[in-house]
């Protein structure tokens, strides 16, 4: 049975900014980033005959979105920059005194800044579970990994992040 038009607008348009979100953290650009969103649009329709058998099509196109970033990658050979601040809802309240907003707005883009400077797998990590909240079965479906490496390189992501914060503030530094 194929996957209808109307399945596949339940199912697959709904992840777009998610799938979004993904591609710019990989890329860094957010032209190139629409095109792999588009591409994983069009490998999925044309791969709909396939898709009554997945059994999570979220993971299933992002694991797309991962492929066609890192092949965007490859051929580019370049580095990603930073604005993990996107990603993070970081409500300010009422109460938020403008000098504690601006604090608030340097530590997260030092965090943006930490995460960019991970490595490849763990900054891939911590987008998907801390900032998109995928589950760590999920997180290993989407990478292809075993849930191990998956726990493993999220706990030495957010260490080297915690790490990095304790130093900056202990020493002042920005």
């Amino acid at each position: 049975m194929n996957m209808s038009l109307e399945a596949f607008k339940t199912r697959v348009l709904p992840t777009k900014d998610k799938l979004y979100r993904f591609a710019f953290k990989m890329l860094g650009d957010q032209d190139e980033a629409q095109d792999v969103v588009q591409e994983v649009f069009i490998k999925v329709w044309n791969g709909r005959d396939q898709m009554d058998q997945l059994e999570n099509m979220e993971a299933w196109c992002m694991r797309i979105t991962r492929n066609l970033s890192l092949d965007k990658i490859k051929s580019k050979t370049r580095k990603m920059t930073d604005h993990i601040q996107e990603g993070f809802d970081v409500s300010q309240g009422d109460g938020l005194t403008p000098y504690r907003s601006t604090e608030m707005d340097d530590t997260m883009k030092n965090i943006g800044r930490f995460i960019a400077s991970l490595p490849e797998k763990q900054k891939q990590i911590i987008q998907l579970r801390d900032v998109e909240g995928y589950s760590y079965k999920e997180i290993g479906d989407i990478l292809e990994i075993d849930m191990n490496q998956v726990k493993v390189n999220l706990f030495r992501a957010r260490q080297a992040v915690k790490e990095n914060l304790l130093n900056m503030n202990a020493y002042g530094l920005q």
